[in-house]
This record gives structure tokens, C-alpha cells and sequence, in this order.
């Protein structure tokens, strides 16, 4: 078996002497980035760089919007590649993927069709925090991209690498951004710019990267694939704050030398669930299991031994706190004998196994003498060492709720450039990015998804508000409306919105068309299905004799109480497919949590209303303390509901915000109702707190399925 120790593809390993700093920024940007576009150059509306989850979803939504759009790859192979895990959704992640379908998405129905494994996380608890995951086959993922992005309409795929933006002097047609400067285009490694009215950055993990092996590092965004540093320098020198953050991959397995007899068999869900709102089946139901070993006290021992043989872990720069190396677990859990693994196939015709959970950063050597210490994998032969990425990202608070630089008119940031972990958070983001960008480009409105309509507006939120220290990742505990925003109700949520904003297409309106009138005709005869306590009683129902009249839809709510024993005395019920009576129970019994949290939404999306003016000087504003003037000026929020949430704001600078606003401005209009109305909706309740930090690890809900 050849040994892939070495990273082939790279260049030579860094020397210590030559590491860039951590954080950089230029608070005096210079003019190298304008440039003139030349007649006769290829002009497109929206430039997308970056062909990973955050840039296929941004170039597919950009040119569903009616916007020319170009993505902008080193190589057609890039499209659709998984660089860590072999598996999307999850906890929080799975609603994610959810609402990029429900907004007519891609990589939920490319899901659907290269799936191995299908799980819904959670399942012993409520819908509103199952997590739907999926173990992928990773060709067929990229395969199955691949074909759906060349054959996009309106979206062109250009092989180049991007080594700079181009921008210009905004001449005022930037609309409510009011960015001195504006975005013209790029300008490729071989010369050529492309003029455009947009440009959506989505690099990953490409942004100045390095990977590290032990003490090796070596330029790259990714095993085999060089880095990209035009574009920091580019951003720096435009202004952006930029810092370091790093992630990691395990290493890869050969299968045929892992012992399973010893092995605990994890299977999917049956039937299988599939991701999109498009398809009632998944494309191969024929699942494949995955498999759980541990780590141990020998394992943690060649950890220990090693920690100071590995630049990853001893450098500052923060790493994801929910998907952590073996080498953080073994440090901050030093008392836990045993870790988890779970050994997840990475395709059906595939040699590799991913053992995720074992991502680590120890010199090859002793990778291979750790792995050889867990139950199963003796003998076990590893094709490739696991490895840790630094790379640059861009402080997000200088993004508006848009995922538009503040800075730059035009200029859209989406993905892990932003300080997010996981293809579900930069899908999440591309789809919000690249309908902003090709309504941008085309002179329409800006749209944005507030914390109330979804959990991709709840990362937009904590991310322009509040800025990153480590890898950003979503958890349901993270969202107040978490009753509402639900996995299984995102097309309810989100796509007749997507729709208004040309987002969603006519095959996706109409299924879901179908489907929401036959939903809400089931929930109408279910509550007009009304009986006195005594027939209900009779029927074998738990409900009491002093009881009112209640409908059948009241009597789902009751423990145990299921359509199907319904079914005998509402008939109906049979005319309705086997999806639109689940969807119909989960309503039913969500019902008054939803409505008590509508209330709190109504109150959100006041706050949400009262616009702050862009240019506001917060160093003007005497009556807030120095370091409520400092956050404020720093995060620049758009509206009052933002401003609440910037750390270290209190409430009453909140009033005294608004105060010098109304003031400032003497149109109280403006603000939806005067300022007698603001002050009310300013020192109403706080948004409702956010509960402990994290439900559970998906580790932990797979774990309690078994």
C-alpha cells in the first residue's frame, strides 16, 4: 500500500521565519485595486469566486435571479469537492440545508442523489431540533454538481484564479450602500479582467492557507492544491480586517484493513428522509452503514508524547470548539478515557474510510502509531495523514445583513471567509450572497432573512453583529424562534419569499404550491372536525368530561394520539399523501408555541424596522458610555434590533441611540409610527434568550440511536 505521507502537489514546507502575522489590516487602503476595464472584455453581472459549497450556491442563485453570471474555479474538478467530512446536516446544520432548499438550492437535491446514509439526529426528541444528516458518496456528489452547474441557465463556469478585485468610484448608483467605492470586476492570475456589476468571494479555506503536518507547513488551501494570496493582499489593502483561523481533517483509511467483526454497526433510517421538498424518495435506498470504535488511554499517550512536534497546535489562532482535533480533546478532556470514532464509508465505490473524530495534526508517524492503538484498526493502513488548515477570513461586522461589504458597493463575502465551519454554513450564506448580488447587479432592492425567519438569518445576524473569535457553527440552541423555524416547515418559512425575490423557479413554486394548499386544506377539516368531551371519550381519547367541545386538531396534541386513530371518525384523512399528514401532525402539535412565538417575531420585526443611518458618527453620541461607542462603531448595525445585540450594549443605550437618531433626523416618520412609538418598541423585552450554548453534539445524538 503506498504511503501518501508526504502532501504531493505542494510546494516546499515554510520556515518558521516566514509565517505571515495573524491578524492584518490596513487602515489606510491605497488605490492599487482600481483599474480600468478595457473594451471588448467579457462582462458578466455577477462574478462568483470559488466553486466550493458557498460558490455553487451563490452562482446558482445569482442566475436564477436573471443575472449573467460567471463562476470562477482553478479547475472544473473543484466543483462540489467535500475537502473534510463525507456527510452534510446534522444538529441546526440539517434546518440549514432545509431553507436552502426551500429557496430552490442546489446541494440539497445533489444530496439526495449521491447519498449513502440517511439519519434524522434527535429523532427522540421534538421536530424542532431534529437534525436531518446525510453520509454522501463523494464522487457522486462532485459528479452530480458538476452536471448541474454546466448545464445552468444563465451561469457561465470559467477555469482562472482570481488575483484581484477591480473596483471604481461609486458614482452614486450603488443605491442604499453608501460605499465611496464600488466593485468593477476581477482580474485573473493571467491578466484578463472581467468587468461586473458584482462580485461574490467565497475562497474557503484558499485565503492564504497552510496546512500542517507535525512541524511541516506548506502553502495550500486544501491536500494537493495551492492557496490563493492575491486576493488578502487585495482585501487588505482595500481596508478588510483580516485575521487567521484553522480547521482539520482526519486521516484517510483503507477499508480492506480495518477489522469489523469488533466494530458496532450504525444503519440509516428506514425509509430514508431525503433533504429536498422535490422528492418524496432519495436516489439509492440501498444504504451502507458506518461503523463505531474508540479511542483509548494508549491513544491518548502517543498524543501527549507528541504535542510538541505540532505547529497547528501550538500556534494562537482558534480552532472550531464543536469539531475539535483529537489533540484539543485529549488536552481540555484529559480525564476521559475514551473518545469516539465513527468510521463513515466515503462511498459505495470507494477504498477510504473517514474517521471522524480522530481529526488530528501529529506528525504521519505517529498517526499511524495512534490509529493502530483503537479497537478495529490493529492493523490498520493509513493512505493519507490527517493535516490542520490556517487560513485568512474577514472580520464579518464589516458586512451588512446582505452579506454586501460595507466598504465596497458590490462586493459580496460568503463561507468560511467569513469565520464559518461547515458546507452547510457556506451554503447557507452562498444563497443569500448570490440573490443579493444578481438583484444587486440588475438595480433591485437588497433582501435579507432576520433572525425570525430562519436560522440562516440567525448566522447572518451573530455574524455582522457580533463578529468571530473561532469557527462559527450553527446549533439549534442558537436560534429564539426555534419552535417556529423548524426543519420541516422551511418552504413555509422561506419559499414564497425566495419566490418574490426571483430566487425560485416555476417547478419548485408549484410543487410547493401543491403541497401548502394541501396542507393547510387537511389542518381546515381536522379543526372542523368538532365533537362534545363525551364522543371523544368514548372513542378511547384521554380528554375530560369537563372539557369543551374540541376539534380533531386539538386532539392531536394529546400523548399518543396519532392520525391514524383519527382516521375512523375524520374520513378525510385518507385523501392525503403519507408526507402531508406527518407535516400535519408536527403543525397540529406545535400549534400554541408557534403562535405564543409569533407574538415575540411581531416585536423582533419592529425593532428590525428602525433603520440607523449609515454615516452615523456614534462618537457624536455623548450620552453612550466609551465602550458602547466603541462596539457600535466597530459593528456599524443597520437597524435598532442589531444594536441590541451588539456585545456590550445595554438597553438604555439603545433609548439613547434612538434618542439622538430622532433628534439627529427630526423625521420620526421614517421610523414606522414617531418616536413615541420607538421608545416603547426600544425598551420592550430583549430578544428571548438563547438557552444553554449548545443542544448536543451530533456525536452525542448519534450516539443515543444506537
Amino acid at each position: 500500500m503506498k504511503r501518501i505521507w508526504r502532501p504531493s502537489g505542494l510546494t516546499r514546507s515554510i520556515g518558521a521565519g516566514q509565517r505571515r502575522p495573524l491578524v492584518r489590516s490596513n487602515p489606510n487602503p491605497i488605490g492599487s485595486t482600481f483599474a480600468t476595464v478595457a473594451e471588448g472584455a467579457r462582462a458578466f453581472d455577477v462574478i462568483v469566486v470559488g466553486g466550493g459549497h458557498a460558490g455553487t450556491e451563490a452562482s446558482a442563485a445569482a442566475a436564477r435571479t436573471g443575472a449573467r453570471t460567471a463562476l470562477v474555479t482553478p479547475s472544473l474538478d473543484n466543483l462540489g469537492v467535500c475537502s473534510c467530512n463525507p456527510s452534510f446536516g446534522g444538529i441546526g446544520k440539517g434546518t440549514i440545508l432545509r431553507e436552502v432548499d426551500a429557496l430552490d438550492g442546489v446541494s440539497p437535491r445533489i444530496i439526495d442523489k449521491a447519498g449513502v446514509q440517511f439519519n434524522v439526529l434527535n429523532r427522540r426528541k421534538g421536530p424542532a431540533v431534529w437534525g436531518p444528516r446525510a453520509q454522501i458518496d463523494r464522487a457522486l456528489y462532485k459528479k452530480h454538481m458538476r452536471e448541474e452547474l454546466l448545464a445552468y441557465p444563465n451561469l457561465s463556469v470559467l477555469t482562472g484564479s482570481v488575483s484581484d478585485i477591480v473596483l471604481a468610484e461609486d458614482d452614486g448608483s450603488s443605491g442604499s450602500n453608501p460605499a465611496k467605492r464600488k466593485i468593477a470586476g476581477v482580474r485573473l492570475e493571467s491578466g484578463e479582467v472581467l468587468p461586473a456589476g458584482a462580485v461574490i468571494i467565497t475562497t474557503g479555506t484558499f485565503l492564504g492557507g497552510e496546512i500542517h503536518i507535525g512541524l511541516d507547513t506548506y502553502p495550500a488551501g486544501r491536500m494537493g492544491e495551492k492557496a490563493t494570496f492575491g486576493l488578502s493582499k487585495s482585501l487588505r489593502e482595500a481596508g478588510f480586517q483580516l485575521g487567521r483561523l484553522k480547521t482539520g481533517t482526519p486521516p484517510r483509511l483503507h477499508r480492506a484493513s480495518i477489522d469489523y467483526k469488533v466494530l458496532q454497526v450504525q444503519r440509516g433510517d428506514e425509509p430514508p428522509e431525503p433533504f429536498s421538498y422535490m422528492n418524496e424518495r432519495v436516489a439509492v435506498e440501498d444504504q451502507m452503514p458506518c461503523w463505531v470504535t474508540y479511542t483509548n488511554n494508549q491513544s491518548h499517550d502517543v498524543v501527549r508524547a507528541n504535542l510538541d512536534k505540532t505547529v497547528h497546535i501550538r500556534e494562537t489562532v482558534r480552532g472550531p470548539r464543536y469539531c475539535p482535533s483529537l489533540e484539543s480533546k485529549v488536552l481540555k478532556f484529559g480525564h476521559r478515557e475514551r473518545h469516539i470514532v465513527w468510521l463513515e464509508p466515503e462511498g459505495f465505490g470507494s477504498d477510504l474510510i473517514y474517521p471522524n473524530g480522530l481529526s488530528m495534526t501529529i506528525p504521519a508517524e505517529a498517526q499511524e502509531q495512534l490509529l493502530r492503538t483503537i479497537p478495529g484498526l490493529e492493523r490498520v493502513q493509513m493512505t493519507q495523514a490527517g493535516y490542520g488548515v490556517e487560513y485568512d477570513y474577514v472580520d464579518p461586522r464589516g458586512l451588512r445583513a446582505t452579506l454586501e461589504t460595507k466598504a465596497i458597493a458590490g462586493l459580496f463575502l460568503a463561507g468560511q471567509i467569513n469565520g464559518t465551519t461547515g458546507y452547510e454554513e457556506a451554503a447557507g450564506q452562498g444563497i443569500v450572497a448570490g440573490v443579493n448580488a444578481g438583484r444587486t447587479a440588475r438595480g433591485l432592492d437588497a433582501v435579507s432573512i432576520s433572525r425570525a425567519d430562519g436560522y440562516i438569518g440567525v448566522m447572518i445576524d451573530d455574524l455582522v453583529t457580533k463578529g468571530v473569535s473561532e469557527p462559527y457553527r450553527m446549533f439549534t440552541s442558537r436560534s429564539e424562534y426555534r419552535m417556529s423555524a423548524r426543519p420541516d416547515n422551511a418552504d413555509l418559512r422561506l419559499t414564497a419569499a425566495g419566490r418574490a425575490w426571483g430566487a425560485v423557479g416555476d417547478a419548485r413554486w408549484a410543487r410547493h404550491a401543491d403541497e401548502a394548499r394541501q396542507l393547510d386544506d387537511l389542518l381546515g377539516v381536522l379543526g372542523a372536525a368538532l365533537q362534545p368531551p363525551s364522543t371523544w371519550i368514548a372513542a378511547g381519547f384521554p380528554t375530560s368530561h369537563a372539557a369543551r367541545r374540541r376539534s380533531a386538531l386539538e386532539m392531536l396534541r394529546l400523548p399518543g394520539v396519532g392520525l391514524e386513530a383519527l382516521a375512523p371518525h375524520v374520513p378525510e384523512i385518507a385523501r392525503y399523501g403519507e408526507r402531508v399528514r406527518a407535516r400535519a401532525v408536527v403543525e397540529a402539535r406545535y400549534a400554541p408555541y408557534v403562535d405564543m412565538q409569533a407574538r415575540e417575531r411581531a416585536a423582533f420585526r419592529r425593532d428590525e424596522a428602525l433603520t440607523l443611518p449609515a454615516d452615523l458618527d456614534y462618537a457624536a453620541i455623548h450620552s453612550l458610555n466609551t465602550h458602547e461607542r466603541a462596539a457600535l462603531e466597530q459593528a456599524r448595525p443597520e437597524t435598532i434590533a442589531q444594536a441590541r445585540r451588539v456585545e456590550g450594549v445595554t438597553p438604555a443605550g439603545c433609548i439613547r441611540l434612538l434618542a439622538f437618531v430622532s433628534r439627529r433626523d427630526r423625521a420620526p416618520r421614517q421610523y414606522n409610527g414617531g418616536a413615541a412609538a420607538l421608545d416603547d418598541a426600544v425598551v420592550a423585552a430583549d430578544a428571548a434568550p438563547l438557552g444553554s450554548e449548545v443542544d448536543t453534539l451530533d456525536a452525542e445524538a448519534r450516539t443515543r440511536e444506537l
